[in-house]
This record gives structure tokens, sequence and C-alpha cells, in this order.
């Protein structure tokens, strides 16, 4: 069976943010309030997972008060998967029975969501990812059966095809909204009337 105690939290946190602008990392980016990197560890942290590991590359984002141990990604320009190598090659030295793999540009996946994953794994052949109703997306549950073909991915795309094969866990759209530009900050501001949506360039300011 698998639980969150035997299962291990990876969380990608390494990457160039080539398509938001030349702003550093759009994980530090405000957001209700705090980096936008930082929300989907907070969402999750009663969630009592085996052990926590954010794959970095050198941000200024500090995962471990959030209990994560960092690993850092020394090559992102080699693409997601191998951020992903690099966590589960740590939660195999960890002895988890699986892993999810979360990513930080996600800032409204909740923990009921997590939970629910577990609920359609299996076993540990599992692999079971979030959909939306149309595409699959992150957040994804690998049971270990599956830890050695993940070691073996290249490029962004990833576990694509296997995640495609896997069972696929339905939630609200808007809780899968991923950040890759600026335009999609803005619109995520304004969808949850975020304080920082007055403060971007050309709005109007209160006061």
């Amino acid at each position: 069976m698998i639980v969150p105690e035997n299962t291990v939290l990876v969380l990608l946190a390494a990457g160039r943010s080539e398509r938001f602008g030349n702003v550093g990392s759009k994980l530090e980016e405000e957001f209700l309030g705090r980096p936008l990197g930082y929300h989907v560890a907070v969402a999750l942290e009663a969630v009592p997972f085996m052990a926590r590991v954010a794959i970095v590359d050198g941000g200024r984002l500090d995962y471990t008060r959030y209990g994560f141990t960092h690993v850092h990604n020394d090559d992102p320009a080699r693409g997601m998967s191998q951020s992903v190598r690099l966590g589960v090659t740590e939660t195999m030295r960890l002895g988890a029975a699986a892993v999810v793999i979360a990513l930080a540009d996600m800032p409204r996946v909740t923990a009921t969501h997590i939970y629910h994953l577990f609920d359609a794994a299996t076993g540990e052949d599992s692999v079971v990812a979030s959909s939306d109703g149309k595409d699959t997306k992150p957040p994804v549950l690998f049971g270990r059966a599956q830890f050695e073909a993940l070691l073996t991915l290249e490029g962004d795309a990833g576990a694509r095809d296997m995640v495609k094969r896997g069972r696929h866990v339905v939630t609200n759209p808007a809780e899968l909204i991923d950040v890759d530009t600026r335009e999609e900050l803005e619109q995520l501001r304004e969808l949850v009337h975020a304080p920082e949506a007055l403060t971007r360039a050309g709005a109007r300011r209160l006061g």
C-alpha cells in the first residue's frame, strides 16, 4: 500500500524561466503575499511525507524552512528530466515506496488533491497523474517499479508517455494552473483577486 509515510515529495524548483522574461527566477515573484514558488510547499506542509526534496538551481528561495532538503541541479538546460532524475535518485537512496513529483510553479495545488492521488494508487507499479479533464499534468505519483524508467528520461518531455498510460485523477482546472509567462501570472492574480494585481505595470494603484 502506498501512503504518504513511505513516499518522498520531490518539488521541481530549478529552471531558466525563459518564457517569463528576464527577471531571474519567476518563482521569486510575489503571489498572494509570498513568493510564487513557496505556495505548493506551504499547501502540502501537513501531508506526512517520509521526506521532502527540492530540486533547485541556485535561486534565493529557501525550501528548508518547509522541511525540504535541497538537491542542486547544476545543468537545468538539460530540461525537466534532469531534475526528475535527481529527485528520483534521492528517493531511491531513501528507500521510498513511491515519489510524488510536483512543480513549484503550480501555486494552487491542494493537499486534498494529493490525497486523491494516493487513493488512486494500486501498488508499486502505479503511475497516477493529475488531469484538468482534458490534459494530464503534474503532480504525478510514481510507484517504485517506475523509478528505473524515470532515470532514463531525456529533455523536457519527461515522463509524458508514462503518464498517458497511467491513471488520471481529475480536479478543478484552476487547481492545475502552471505559470510559464508573466501574462499567465497576471491572469492568475486577477482570477484570485491577489493584491499584487494592483501593482503591475500600468495598473491603477490605490491610495
